[in-house]
């Protein structure tokens, strides 16, 4: 917990990202659908009309710096909140100083960085000074608020959703860091547009990873005979020999991704699912994970069109537990593309669906006498087995016996598609069922 004075000076020594914090909303680079002129976030902090609210998006893209604008702009106290060094007591003691600001008329703006990694109790602390108006609460997460944030508390707060920076909002961000006096502006760096561009691209819509990166490029390069910096495509590259991609394996960004494949491979486009793919091998998922994706994906929409799907995938979950990575990011290419490709059918898994219905709605059904065993005499003379018909016995190969009970008699699952393979299995049974109907 930090009490912010808005008039500390910064440090040369500070970082890059530090350095040039925006403090005003001119100054501020994006997010232009929300503090743009005329929109709705900048009107509320032009009036100073701000009520509790929650900041949504990627690292990066400018939350905190957000909030502390918003603090500079607003007649209200300003409490600085992080979620990973504060528990409940200190929640409390802030809720209590709160308090005693409103008693004496005055407001307290208390910005909560990373507010999802809050246990729910701590997040019901917040809840009643909310209601009543004791804080003005201004939260940040990289997570979804749906799903990390308690309903209460944001039913009572606006969610405000931030967007990764644009290729274009980084290179203006990164030139003004070269000229600025508060940045680089001193040291006089030789820098092209194009690899200005280039760390932007990197960058993924990050501006610290922006400026970071930029700052070590600088401090590594060559100085010339004039004394200016100058940066080369090599320091370049050394400094950007990896980029880190949004992806948390065990957040939102996971399950949008993984969506993303599988509906990919639903859609029967091969190369977004092999991008998708191995943007989750490259966040540092298992691939065991997406291979067990892969083989439920083979039935649930593969399926009887083209069986071999399973087979497929099954074979590459046993290639990555031989191999592990990185030799296996082939094989669920492999799987990846074949299920793209292969003929698709949702009917096993609407059977299984509409099956696991009644067994919860109905009644739970005894098995008909006549398919039942009879191991012992007992049970024969109780009727078991008693009208079973062998379907060997016949030169069909097939009975007119019913094996599911009366009140499910004439129910149908599984509705074949006339996808793949799964036309011919539509004929067979269009013609059994065809035969059993004859009297």
């Amino acid at each position: 917990m930090e009490q912010m004075n808005l008039f500390d000076s910064r440090p040369t020594s500070a970082p890059l990202a530090s350095r040039l914090r925006p403090e005003t909303l001119e100054e501020y680079v994006g997010q232009q659908h929300l503090v743009g002129k005329g929109k709705i976030l900048r009107q509320l902090i032009e009036r100073d009309q701000v009520s509790s609210m929650i900041f949504w998006g990627p690292p990066g893209v400018g939350k905190t710096t957000l909030a502390r604008i918003i603090a500079k702009s607003t007649q209200a106290s300003f409490v600085e909140f992080s979620a990973v060094t504060s528990g409940i007591k200190e929640v409390r003691e802030v809720m209590a100083r709160a308090e005693e600001n409103r008693r004496m008329g005055m407001r307290t703006l208390l910005f909560t960085d990373e507010i999802h990694r809050f246990n729910k109790a701590q997040q019901d602390a917040f809840l009643p000074y909310v209601e009543k108006g004791s804080i003005i609460l201004v939260g940040a997460t990289t997570e979804n608020p749906s799903f990390e944030i308690n309903s209460a508390l944001l039913s009572r707060c606006k969610v405000f959703i931030l967007k990764a920076l644009t290729e274009d909002d980084l290179t203006r961000l990164l030139t003004h860091a070269v000229q600025s006096p508060k940045g680089l502006g001193d040291l006089r760096v030789q820098v092209q547009e194009d690899q200005l561009r280039a760390i932007a691209r990197f960058s993924n819509g990050d501006a610290r990873t922006a400026l970071n990166t930029l700052e070590m490029a600088v401090y590594n390069a060559h100085m010339d005979e004039s004394g200016a910096l100058c940066l080369t495509d090599e320091i370049l590259s050394e400094c950007m020999n990896r980029r880190s991609l949004l992806y948390d394996k065990q957040g939102e960004e996971h399950y949008n991704i993984i969506s993303a494949l599988h509906k990919s491979m639903r859609n029967s486009d091969p190369d977004a699912a092999i991008y998708w793919m191995l943007r989750m091998l490259d966040g540092g998922e298992d691939p065991l994970y997406i291979a067990r994706r892969l083989v439920r994906f083979a039935s649930e929409d593969v399926g009887m069109a083209d069986s071999n799907a399973l087979t497929v995938a099954v074979n590459a979950y046993q290639a990555c537990h031989f191999l592990g990575m990185p030799e296996c990011d082939v094989h669920l290419t492999h799987a990846v593309t074949y299920l793209a490709m292969a003929p698709k059918s949702n009917a096993l898994y609407v059977a299984c669906g509409k099956a696991k219905k009644d067994i919860h709605d109905k009644p739970a059904e005894p098995v008909p006498l006549h398919i039942r065993n009879a191991p012992t005499r007992l049970m024969e003379d109780a009727g078991y087995g008693k009208g079973y018909q062998y379907a060997h016995d016949t030169q069909e190969k097939l009975t007119r016996m019913q094996c599911l009970p009366d009140s499910l008699k004439d129910r149908r699952y599984y509705l074949p598609t006339t996808q793949g393979r799964e036309e011919r299995v539509k004929e067979r049974l269009e013609a059994i069922l065809a035969w059993k109907s004859q009297k």
